[in-house]
C-alpha cells in the first residue's frame, strides 16, 4: 500500500476516489509542527535557528501518521501547492526521516483524476527554497509578535498583539479614517443645458470648459449665475462630431483577491463566507452517483496564468455554445504581477461541462453563487471583445464648450456571459448617455433650459473587506493565503469593526497604530513591508539565504525594543480605585481593562491575584454555574462540562489542565448545539463513530482510526439499504431530511418519516 499525505480532511474522500485501491490517503489537518508556543523559539544568536515541536493538538495525528508510514511501501507528500504546503511536506518528511533529496513531493492544482494521475508520474524532491521562504516568514512574524506585542501590553493594555502584516494592514484602515475626519468638503456645481436638435430631439449637454481648452471651475452659485449671464441669448452650434468604434476587453480570470472583491460587490459575501465556500468548491462537493467532486482549481493564487488544456477546452466550448464570432482569433493571455507565483493557475472551473445550473440543486446558496461567478468569469476571459459605436459631440456657445457623449452596443462579446457594472462619478459632469441624437456640424441647437446641480466633494470611502484586500494586493502587503486571516484577526482583536459594509478602526486600533508608528516606523511602513515580501519571493526563487534576510531585518531591532520599553510614554488608562474590598487581602480593588473589557483586580498583584468580572452596569458579575453534561471523559472518567469557545459550544473535562480532553458539539449545519441523534456503530468494524470538526470541514470517522479507516461526509444511520445492503446516510434536501444509500452506484432514497 502506498501512502499519500494531504492537508485538508475535506478533500480526503475526493483524493482517495481518484487514487484507487492501491493507495491510502492521510490528512494532517494543516501544520503538524510549529515553533514552540509561549516562547520565542528562535535563537537570534545562532543564525536565527528555529526550534520546532509537534503541536499539542497534532500529537495523536503524528503518531497515527508514523504507524501508517511504517507499513507503507511508498510515501508521497501531496500537500497544497504553495509555500505553506511545501513547508508542511518538509515537516512531515522530517518527522518520518525521509531524506531531503527523495522524490516524494507531488502537487496538483486541481482535484481531478487527470491532475492527480499526472502528479503521480512526476514526483520530485521537496523544494527547499520554498520551505526557506516560509521559514523566513514564520521567523519574522514570530520575532515581531513576541518582541513588539509586550510593548503594546506595557503601553496600552494587556493581551494586545502586533504582527508584521497585521499591523500595517491596520494602519491602512486608521490612516483612511483620519483622512476622512480631516477632509473638508468643497462646493462645486455641475452645469448642463437642455437643448433640442433641428429634428426636435431633446437632450442634455454638459459644460466642459471655455473655448480654446481653458478649464472652468464653478465653486458657488455666483459662478453659475455668471455663466448663465454670459450665455443668455447665445447660439448653440455643433462644432465637432467624433465617431469611433471602441472596444471593451474581457477581464482576467479570478485570482484570490479579485474573487474576494467580486464576491462582496456582486454577491454580498464576506471574506470568511467567500473563503469557506471556495475551499469547499476546491475540496469537493457531494454529487449524486459520483460522491465528492471538486469543481474548481486551487484557490490561493495571484497568477492569471491558465493551462493550455484549459484554454483549448474553453475555446471549444465557446465556439460550440455561442458561435465563432464570440471566439477571438488567438487565445487571450493576461499579465500577472511580477511577484505572482506563476507555477499556479488562475481560479477556474475544472470542467466547463459541469455548468452551474447542472449542479445548482446540490449546492447551497453561497456555493452556487460563487461557482457561478467563477465559471462565468473564466469563460468570459477567453471570449471576444465587446464593441460599441461611440459618439462625442462638441457644441459651443458664446465662448463656452459643451459636450454630449454616448455609446451604443454593436457586439456584446464577453459581456454576454459576464459584465461588471460601471461606477458613476459625480465629480465628472460629462457622464455618458446611452444615445446621442443625429446631429451635423454647423447645426444650431434650440436652447430649452439650464440644469445646474450643487455638489460637494466627498471624502474617500472607508474600506470594505473587498477594497481592503484590493489595497493589500496593490501595495504588496501579504500574499493570497494571508488576506482573509489578516483581516479576520484584526476583527477578532477588536482593532477594527464593521460599520454597515464598511470597516472602521476602533479607539483601541488607533492607539495600537499610533504606538507602533511611534516606536517602530519601519515595521509600520507600507513600502518596507512590501519590500520584505519581495525579499521573501527572492528566497523562494533560490540563491538567497533566508537567515540573511532575517538578519537584515533584525539589525537594530533589539535597540528599538529596549528604547520603547524604557520610554515613560503611555496610553494606558490609570487604574480606577473602587469601594470593592478584596476579600483575600483587604485592599480596595481597582478597575483594569483587559482583552475582554473591564474587570476588578487587586492592587497588590502579584502577591494577591484576586480578580472579578464586571457586568455591563459595572457591578460584580455573578459567576455562572457550569453546565454539567452526562458525557463521561474517556481519558479520566469525570463528567464533562459545557463551555463556549470561538467555534461554538463544546464539552471540556473539569480536570483541566491535568486533563485537556474536549469534544466538539457544533453540528454540521452550524447550529451551536449537540447532535440530537446518537451515531450508530461503525459500519465497517463496529466500534463507536465520532463526529470530527475542523476549521474547513465536518465529517464522521471511526474511533478505531487508523486501524479502521471508515469516514463519511454525511452522518451514517443504523439502517441498511434494502436494495444493495450498504449503510444509509442522513441527508437534508429541500423537503427536509431523507435517507440515501452510501453506495454511489445505488440510487435508493427514503423519507425519514417512512423509515422504520
Amino acid at each position: 500500500m502506498k501512502l499519500v499525505v494531504i492537508e485538508g480532511f475535506g478533500k480526503l474522500e475526493t483524493v482517495q476516489k481518484y487514487l484507487g485501491s492501491g493507495y491510502k490517503v492521510f490528512a494532517t489537518g494543516g501544520h503538524v509542527r510549529d515553533l514552540m508556543p509561549k516562547r520565542l523559539s528562535v535563537d537570534v544568536k545562532n543564525d536565527f535557528q528555529p526550534t520546532y515541536v509537534v503541536m499539542d493538538d497534532k500529537k495523536s495525528v503524528v503518531d497515527s501518521l508514523k504507524k501508517m508510514a511504517a507499513s507503507s511501501e511508498q510515501i508521497l507528500l501531496a500537500t497544497d501547492p504553495d509555500r505553506e504546503g511545501e513547508a508542511i511536506s518538509w515537516h512531515v518528511a522530517t518527522l518520518l526521516d525521509i531524506p531531503q533529496d527523495a522524490a516524494v513531493r507531488i502537487e496538483f492544482n486541481e482535484i481531478s483524476k487527470n491532475a492527480i494521475q499526472n502528479a503521480l508520474k512526476k514526483p520530485r524532491a521537496i523544494d527547499k527554497s520554498l520551505v526557506d521562504a516560509q521559514q523566513a516568514r514564520r521567523v519574522l512574524d514570530r520575532l515581531v509578535g513576541y518582541k513588539v506585542s509586550p510593548v503594546l501590553c506595557q503601553k496600552i493594555q494587556s493581551n494586545l498583539s502586533a504582527g508584521r502584516v497585521q499591523s500595517v494592514t491596520l494602519r491602512l484602515v486608521v490612516d483612511r479614517e483620519r483622512e476622512i475626519q480631516a477632509f473638508v468638503a468643497e462646493e462645486y456645481w455641475n452645469f448642463f443645458v437642455m437643448l433640442s436638435s433641428p429634428a426636435g430631439e431633446k437632450y442634455k449637454a454638459a459644460l466642459i470648459g471655455k473655448s480654446g481648452g481653458d478649464k472652468i471651475k464653478l465653486s458657488s452659485a455666483d459662478d453659475v449665475n455668471k455663466v448663465k449671464s454670459d450665455l443668455n441669448g447665445a447660439d448653440y452650434v455643433v462644432q465637432n462630431i467624433k465617431r469611433s468604434i471602441t472596444k471593451a476587453h474581457p477581464y482576467a480570470p479570478f485570482i484570490t483577491s479579485t474573487m474576494q472583491q467580486d464576491a462582496l460587490n456582486k454577491l454580498n459575501m464576506s471574506l470568511r463566507q467567500t473563503s469557506s465556500a471556495a475551499q469547499q468548491l476546491y475540496e469537493g462537493v457531494e454529487l449524486p452517483g459520483e460522491g465528492k467532486v471538486a469543481l474548481i482549481t486551487y484557490i490561493r493564487t495571484d497568477s492569471t496564468r491558465v493551462s493550455a488544456d484549459a484554454i483549448a477546452a474553453a475555446r471549444e466550448y465557446i465556439g460550440g455554445k455561442y458561435g465563432k464570432e464570440y471566439l477571438p482569433d488567438k487565445p487571450n493571455y493576461y499579465a500577472s504581477k511580477k511577484s505572482a507565483q506563476d507555477a499556479h493557475e488562475a481560479i477556474r472551473p475544472i470542467s466547463l461541462d459541469r455548468t452551474p445550473e447542472s449542479v445548482k440543486q446540490h449546492l447551497n446558496k453561497n456555493l452556487y453563487a460563487l461557482y457561478n461567478l467563477i465559471y462565468k468569469r473564466f469563460l468570459a476571459s477567453q471570449m471576444s471583445d465587446a464593441t460599441y459605436n461611440s459618439v462625442s459631440v462638441d457644441i459651443s456657445a458664446n465662448g463656452y464648450d459643451f459636450r454630449i457623449s454616448g455609446r451604443t452596443p454593436v457586439f456584446d462579446g464577453f459581456t454576454k456571459v459576464y459584465a461588471v457594472a460601471e461606477k458613476q462619478n459625480d465629480d465628472k459632469p460629462d457622464e455618458k448617455s446611452s444615445t446621442v441624437p443625429e446631429l451635423n456640424i454647423g447645426d444650431k441647437q434650440k436652447f430649452i433650459d439650464y440644469e445646474c446641480e450643487q455638489k460637494f466633494t466627498k471624502p474617500p470611502a472607508r474600506y470594505t473587506e473587498a477594497s481592503l484586500v484590493k489595497a493589500m494586493e496593490e501595495k504588496g502587503i501579504g500574499r493570497p493565503a494571508t488576506y482573509t486571516p489578516t483581516v479576520t484577526l484584526l476583527f477578532s482583536r477588536k482593532y477594527i469593526e464593521k460599520s454597515g459594509r464598511a470597516i472602521a478602526p476602533t479607539e483601541l486600533g488607533c492607539n495600537v497604530t499610533d504606538m507602533l508608528v511611534r516606536y517602530f516606523p519601519e515595521i509600520m511602513d507600507v513600502g518596507f513591508t512590501a519590500n520584505m515580501e519581495t525579499e521573501l519571493d527572492g528566497i523562494e526563487e533560490g540563491g538567497v539565504r533566508w537567515q540573511s534576510t532575517v538578519a537584515k531585518f533584525y539589525e537594530g531591532f533589539e535597540d528599538k525594543i529596549r528604547a520603547a520599553r524604557g520610554d515613560e510614554y503611555t496610553l494606558k488608562a490609570p487604574d480606577e480605585q473602587t469601594d470593592f474590598v478584596c476579600e483575600k487581602c483587604g485592599a480596595k480593588m481597582v478597575i483594569k481593562t483587559g482583552r475582554f473589557g473591564k474587570f476588578l483586580a487587586c492592587p497588590n498583584y502579584p502577591k494577591c491575584k484576586n480578580t472579578k468580572n464586571l457586568d455591563e452596569n459595572g457591578n460584580i458579575a455573578q459567576p455562572k454555574e457550569q453546565e454539567v453534561s452526562d458525557v463521561v471523559c474517556e481519558k479520566c472518567g469525570a463528567k464533562m462540562v459545557v463551555k463556549t469557545g470561538k467555534y461554538g459550544k463544546f464539552l471540556a473535562c473539569p480536570n483541566y489542565p491535568k486533563c485537556k480532553n474536549i469534544v466538539n458539539l457544533e453540528s454540521k449545519d452550524g447550529d451551536k448545539k449537540a447532535d440530537e441523534t446518537p451515531l450508530p456503530p461503525c459500519p465497517k468494524c463496529g466500534k463507536p463513530l465520532k463526529k470530527i470538526t475542523t476549521r474547513k470541514a465536518t465529517f464522521y470517522g471511526c474511533s478505531g482510526y487508523p486501524d479502521c479507516d471508515f469516514t463519511s461526509s454525511d452522518p451514517p444511520s443504523d439502517k441498511k439499504c434494502p436494495t444493495c445492503g450498504a449503510y444509509l446516510v442522513v441527508k437534508t434536501g429541500k423537503n427536509g431530511k431523507y435517507l440515501k444509500c452510501s453506495n454511489k452506484d445505488c440510487k435508493y432514497k427514503q423519507n425519514v418519516e417512512n423509515a422504520q
